[in-house]
């Protein structure tokens, strides 16, 4: 008899416990051997393998492992490695692959290293990857037997899997040129060389008794120009003539198909995958287009959020499709994969009622199966009462909703979203306020977070210190830092955020209508994880946040010390968000705690206040139709969070991984008086943007990769600085790190921060020389 199958498209690497992350970090550290490292992998699969053998889920994949990022596995298994880490073209060992991600402190004749591959957002996920390096010409080899290896680790576990790859046309389509131009003229010859890598790795997975091979093709869900749909129909016809039994599947995710579904369903595939969360009410087209040779994979589980799936809602929605399909054609899936959920709830401490409403990767698991086993006929109803019995309490329960909060959002005015003066007045009062040289320094806000600051917090969360003995730490911690950068003569300071563990739990944790887990790990990028707070309700500020520690801090130096905020799209974004109210109104009721903080800050003194937004460009829809709804409200409530200050008070804010061209008038819209910005490891390639706009206020385009643990020489800085002052007016310029430092390392830190300094003071003198020199006029020689 048929039955619905259940389907998993990936699943987290990390460990339950972060298992990942230590391994990886003892090794880089060289704590343990390579032999230790690999072994960890293999029990990490083997562990993951086994969960969803148990949990009953019929097609599970292989090779979405990874010791640090998919795309860069792709592009070992491609041979794509860049011409600077002077590869010899055999097999891409752990040691490379951990090179081009981290880049190379030091070789011979080149004191300040080779940096590393560029780094940059998943789609409009929280997760980085590393972004391949294309050039035209460019060959392609059989460089790495990863996906081999694993789908033969599965196989001698006794599991059968389903290989997972990138598709071409996404590899190619997320890379770059070395001068950043988009690659679309040079993609066509790139995927010819490319494909007989691809068609013999199919082969060969086929030889070794693979059934299928999931090829993820995001890129589907994008606005698709007519040489990439051309690429795409070539690629899949390549692919599909060069294997005989093995069966493929194409999977595009992240959302809807729309005018792409058409070309989308004709590829010679045998399997399709959609994203049913995102892309909702296609499912029901796609399902009475699909060609009758084709099953269909839909993603109704979602992998991107928390809450537990709506079994009602789920089976009103598939139950159309198993009568059009039939259940041997359809396959029931997250909406992608499981990777950007934390990995289980078994181990939470959460309270029964708000654990009642999650779902991490391994529930889901289970949600995948029943509603498999439900849609083929079987009778679950325990199972189905208590899911009904969880959307009620979480639909009633009055922990959600705020009268006060709803009320305050509904007074919002325009007046609300305006500073009384323009930008170029408010210079004017800033800089009488606060004296600056020309290219003034600081840094982005944080400082390396040591193994003594996260013991403290340990210490306190056990109870071994008083709050007034962790408040005495912070308070040495915050002073070091204060007078290490006085030392170091840098301009506008900063606290060092010694009291916080991550930029948006540590405001969640003061926050109502948050909640926070205790092993709810997600993979940002590496072997970097963050710990998504949970927004499960109406936001409320009780009291102020950040004021204590920014007094102290200013009450040590007679130079500006920052305010340090993260914006209300950022908290937003970089958490589990509650899904039943539109984003917009969330973020709304975040932007007017946001509000309160600051005028907190000014009214203690606080001259300079950072509101971090490096998450406004990566919320932006893939979709350009949906753009300027999302920029409205986003620009709106950042506009909120900041526009109640004096002019005097100068607002500055952050962006990192922000492809700015696009939205040049959005970021100038939100009329702050200092924006920095990632550009070092793009070697200022985010300046384009600014070419042809002028854009009205001051930036700081980032000098110095803290991804990475090369320390950049001044020489490097200045050439970086050089290029800004050809595109931006030199007195707007300010000199700043890529991002906060608590990543790094105080050596590092101290080395880097050092250059960073002369680079800004040669600058200077070089400015000073030549105004001097503009000032003496054309000179004439004596006769």
């Amino acid at each position: 008899m048929a039955s619905i199958k259940s389907h998993n498209l990936g699943f987290p690497r990390i460990g339950a416990q972060r298992e990942l992350k230590k391994a990886t970090e003892s090794y880089w550290s060289g704590k343990i051997s390579y032999d230790e490292l690999i072994s960890e992998g293999k029990r990490i699969r083997l562990m993951n393998w086994r969960l969803q053998e148990e949990a009953g889920i019929d097609l599970i994949p292989s090779n979405d492992f990874s010791f640090y990022d998919h795309m860069l596995d792709m592009s070992c298994m491609l041979g794509a490695v860049p011409p600077r880490f002077e590869w010899e073209r055999k097999t891409v060992d752990l040691d490379l692959y951990f090179r081009m991600a981290r880049g190379m402190a030091r070789l011979t004749g080149q004191e300040s290293g080779i940096p590393p591959m560029e780094m940059t957002k998943w789609f409009d996920t929280n997760y980085h990857y590393l972004v391949p390096e294309l050039f035209p010409g460019m060959e392609f080899r059989l460089a790495a037997e990863k996906i081999f290896n694993e789908y033969q680790e599965a196989l001698e576990a006794g599991i059968k899997t389903m290989p997972v790859l990138i598709g071409p046309v996404s590899y190619l389509m997320l890379g770059k040129l070395p001068d950043g131009k988009p690659p679309e003229s040079v993609l066509p010859g790139l995927l010819e060389q490319m494909l007989p890598v691809y068609a013999g790795v199919l082969k060969r997975l086929e030889m070794m008794g693979a059934q299928w091979v999931q090829l993820d093709e995001p890129v589907f869900v994008l606005d698709l120009i007519p040489d990439s749909r051309k690429m795409l129909s070539r690629a899949y016809q390549s692919l599909a003539e060069s294997v005989s039994s093995l069966q493929l599947m194409a999977s595009a995710y992240f959302g809807e198909l729309r005018e792409n579904a058409d070309l989308f369903m004709r590829l010679p595939v045998q399997a399709l995958h959609i994203d049913g969360v995102r892309g909702r009410h296609e499912v029901k087209r796609i399902s009475e287009q699909l060609p009758e040779d084709k099953r269909l994979s839909v993603g109704v589980v979602n992998g991107r959020n928390v809450w537990k799936n709506d079994f009602q809602k789920s089976i009103e929605l598939l139950r159309p499709v198993v009568s059009i399909l039939g259940e041997d054609r359809l396959w029931i899936s997250p909406s992608c994969s499981l990777i950007h959920t934390p990995v289980t709830l078994k181990h939470e401490t959460l309270d029964e009622e708000i654990r009642g409403w999650l779902s991490f990767a391994e529930e889901k698991l289970d949600e995948l199966v029943i509603l498999a086993s439900v849609l083929s006929g079987e009778k679950r109803e325990e199972e189905l009462n208590a899911n009904r019995r969880f959307m009620e309490s979480r639909a009633n329960s009055p922990r959600i909703h705020r009268y006060n909060v709803k009320k305050r959002v509904a007074a919002i005015n325009p007046a609300h979203l305006h500073r009384t003066a323009p930008y170029a007045e408010r210079r004017l009062r800033q800089r009488a306020s606060i004296p600056l040289p020309d290219f003034p320094i600081t840094t982005i806000g944080s400082f390396p977070q040591t193994s003594d600051v996260r013991m403290a917090r340990v210490k306190l969360r056990k109870k071994q210190w008083s709050q007034a003995e962790y408040e005495k730490f912070l308070e040495t911690e915050i002073e070091k830092t204060i007078r290490f950068q006085e030392q170091l003569d840098i301009d506008i300071l900063v606290h060092g955020e010694s009291e916080r563990n991550d930029m948006v739990e540590y405001f969640g944790e003061q926050l109502e209508g948050f909640a926070f887990t205790r092993f709810g790990w997600v993979q940002s990028y590496g072997s970097r994880y963050v710990k998504p707070p949970l927004i499960f309700g109406d936001v409320v500020r009780p009291e102020p946040m950040t004021v204590r520690w920014s007094v102290f801090a200013q009450s040590l130096t007679p130079r500006p010390v920052k305010g340090m905020l993260t914006g209300p799209v950022t908290i937003l974004k970089w958490s589990f968000v509650r899904d039943d109210q539109p984003w917009k109104d969330t973020c709304r009721q975040i932007a007017l705690a946001i509000r309160d903080e600051v005028s907190d800050l000014e009214k203690a003194g606080i001259r300079v206040i950072q509101i971090d937004e490096p998450a406004l460009r990566e919320g932006l829809p893939l979709r350009s139709s949906d753009w300027n709804e999302y920029l409205s409200w986003a620009v709106e409530n950042f506009r909120l969070a900041t526009s109640g200050v004096e002019d005097s008070t100068q607002i500055h804010t952050h962006m990192c991984y922000s492809e700015f061209n696009q939205i040049m008038h959005a970021i100038t819209a939100l009329d702050t008086d200092v924006i920095s910005i990632e550009s070092s490891r793009s070697k200022m390639e985010l300046l384009n943007a600014f070419v042809h706009f002028r854009y009205p206020s001051e930036i700081g385009p980032g000098v110095y990769d803290i991804h990475s643990p090369r320390v950049p020489s001044v020489d490097e800085i200045v050439d970086l600085l050089k290029k800004a002052a050809r595109v931006l007016p030199v007195e707007n310029l300010w000199v700043n790190p890529d991002c906060g430092l608590k990543t790094r390392t105080w050596q590092e830190v101290q080395s880097a921060l050092t250059n960073m300094v002369a680079a800004a003071k040669i600058m200077r003198k070089e400015r000073d020389k030549n105004q001097e020199k503009n000032d003496r006029g054309p000179q004439t020689a004596d006769r």
